[in-house]
Formats: structure tokens, sequence, C-alpha cells
């Protein structure tokens, strides 16, 4: 069951295009989160689904109503069905945490105080902060403040929950606890459509991954799909944006200090173990020797990089060189009497190889 279906939406601010012809749907129980660069569009994907922002084209549903469609009390309805957390904690400053909580279901919903406040303590209880129910905001630690605006979201029974960036005005101390609450909801089933960049929480968090880029969803899938597997350049460059290592070749009389001196910089310098630096040295040396040894290597041009994953340690390593289709792999089921020991443990410590030839150009992909 669809519980957010957007159906053709486009958005754009004067001339400037933010989002064009987005198809997306949100099942019970699944937990989509939005991922990209600064200015791609996630959070005004957030906006337009609690018609904050109204989208130019298209159709937004909540369950089978048409909320773009909606006008008055049924818009306002049909967003008591959606709990939206923002990246400011948005708390009544002159109220205590207790009436920041019940407030909206004695006004919206027509509970007792009583039952309201009966609630509130449950919420708060879960989320730790008991003992909070009468500070005022100014009281509270920021990753306070934004778990008692969860709490208030939740006082509503809302059906879907939306979180836009919930950790990003907050100190780096404070994220974890912001993100166990989440985590909490995810244990509970909460349907949930959530923008974040910590990525290590959205791989930890997500049923699905969608990153945003070129005004769409330009790519989407499991967390697996994503951090380990990405199929598309800019999903690529933005996973693996900062944390690689580049070295071009354009002679058989390579460098080859040079390249095991970038390798061990690029090792220390996000907390790779010495050991594995080495490891990394020699399958690099031993690729790109194979790739000049089989005579593969037509033109004076081979590309390696080394990669280190945003969402996970993973490292990759993708090899691209000219000539013929030849996967150097292959090396280890023809040449029996050689000894090829880089090529031997990489092969065995992969968790996923491949080759691919198009255009002249070989590329090899390996995840270890």
């Amino acid at each position: 069951m669809d519980m957010i279906r957007l159906e053709g939406v486009s958005k754009s601010y004067g001339k400037s295009e933010v989002l064009k012809d987005v198809n997306l749907s949100v099942e019970k129980g699944e937990i989509v989160v939005l991922i990209g660069g600064s200015g791609c569009g996630k959070s005004t994907l957030l906006r337009m689904i609690e018609m904050l922002e109204i989208p130019d084209e298209g159709k937004i549903y909540i369950g089978d109503e048409e909320i773009t469609r909606a006008k008055g009390a049924q818009l306002d309805k049909l967003r008591m069905k959606l709990g939206m957390v923002y990246q400011g904690f948005h708390l009544f400053s002159h109220m205590d945490v207790m009436k920041n909580i019940t407030l909206a279901p004695m006004k919206l919903k027509g509970m007792s105080k009583e039952d309201a406040e009966k609630k509130a303590m449950e919420l708060l209880k879960t989320v730790g902060l008991s003992d909070k129910a009468h500070a005022m905001p100014d009281q509270l630690s920021g990753g306070q403040k934004q778990r008692i605006a969860i709490c208030r979201c939740l006082a509503m029974d809302p059906e879907v929950m939306l979180f836009d960036e919930p950790t990003s005005a907050l100190d780096p101390t404070m994220i974890g606890e912001v993100l166990a609450t989440i985590r909490l909801l995810a244990k509970q089933n909460m349907t949930m459509v959530i923008v974040t960049h910590e990525m290590n929480f959205a791989r930890e968090v997500g049923s699905h991954i969608i990153f945003l880029a070129e005004h769409m969803l330009y790519e989407e899938g499991t967390p697996e799909d994503i951090f380990d597997n990405p199929q598309k350049q800019l999903t690529k460059d933005f996973i693996f944006k900062l944390k690689h290592f580049t070295y071009d070749i354009t002679s058989k009389d390579f460098d080859l200090m040079k390249l095991h001196g970038g390798i061990q910089k690029f090792g220390e310098k996000y907390g790779i173990d010495g050991k594995y630096i080495i490891r990394l040295q020699l399958y690099a040396e031993e690729l790109i020797q194979e790739v000049i040894e089989q005579n593969v290597w037509e033109f004076p041009d081979i590309s390696l990089r080394i990669s280190l994953a945003e969402g996970t340690r993973d490292v990759n390593i993708d090899l691209l060189y000219f000539g013929k289709n030849k996967d150097i792999f292959e090396i280890l089921e023809t040449d029996i009497g050689g000894i090829h020991i880089g090529l031997t443990i990489l092969k065995k410590v992969a968790k996923h190889r491949e080759h691919s030839y198009k255009y002249g150009i070989n590329t090899l992909k390996v995840v270890i």
C-alpha cells in the first residue's frame, strides 16, 4: 500500500528549475532516505509532500487522496497524517515541554488534557526525557529540543514521519541521541521519509535510498545498491567524494615509487591500517604491470582510482585501460605456472569484481 505517491511533480523558483517530473512511491513501513548535494531539491521535495511548497505540475497523494487538490479543512485533515521534523526545532519558546507536546492533540484532535499529558509522558519516557516535562525550551540542549520536536509530532499519531535534516543544526556530540530516536521509530515500522547528510545513518536505517541530482531522482535502490555499487557517475562521485586517490599513467616507465607514496598518503589520511595499505600498493602495482605485460595496453593511457566509500569502509579499485578486450584476471586461469600473488589475494578478498569493455576501453572494478 502506498502511503505517499508523487506523479510527475515539478517545481521551479522563477527561472531556476529545482525538480522535474518526479515520480515516487512510499509504501507502508518503508524508510525512504533522500541524499544529494546542497540545492538538489531534497528539502523542496519534502516540503511539497507537506504542501508547504506548491508543485508547479504533477499530483501528490496521501493514501488515496490527492493533497494537491485539497483546500482548507480537508488539507488540514490530510496534513494530520504527516509529522514533520525540521532542521530547526520550532518549539514554542513561551511554553514548557508538556504544553509543546499536548497543544496540538488537544486543539486539533479534541483530546482531553489528562489523556494528552498521559500520552506525552509515555513519549518522553520513550526518548529518555521524562524528567524534562516541565522544562522550558531554552533549558534544553539541541539534541533534547529535537527529541521533543519528534515527540510533538508523534503525539498526533501520524501515519508518516518526515525529517528534514534533523541533525544539521546540532553539535556533533548531540547527533547520536537524535539518530537513536529515529532508529527506534524504524524498529517500530514507522513509515518515514528522511533527508539527511549522515551517510552512515542513511545506510543503516534506510530501506530505499534515493540520490537526487540534475533536478530528478537520479539513482535509487537499496543501501547496498547505492553505497556499495552505484551505477551512475554522479552517484559515484557523491558517494566516494573527496576520499579517493587517482594515478594516471602515460608511459611504460611510470614512477612506481610515486604510485606507492600516493597510496601511502591516501591510506594514512583516511585511517586505513598499515598492513592494508601495503596490500593496496601490491594490488595496484600488479594490476598495472599485468595490463602492460599482457599487451592489453596499446596506447599510453591507464587510469587507476582507489576510493573509500563515504557510507562504508569498503575500498573500491577502478582501473581503466585502452586496448583489446581483456580481463586481466584471466591470467590466473591461463598461466598456471606464473606467480601472481597480488592478483590471487585480490581475487580472494574481493566482495565484488566485474570487467566491462566499450569503445576500446576496458573498465575493471573491484570492491574489497
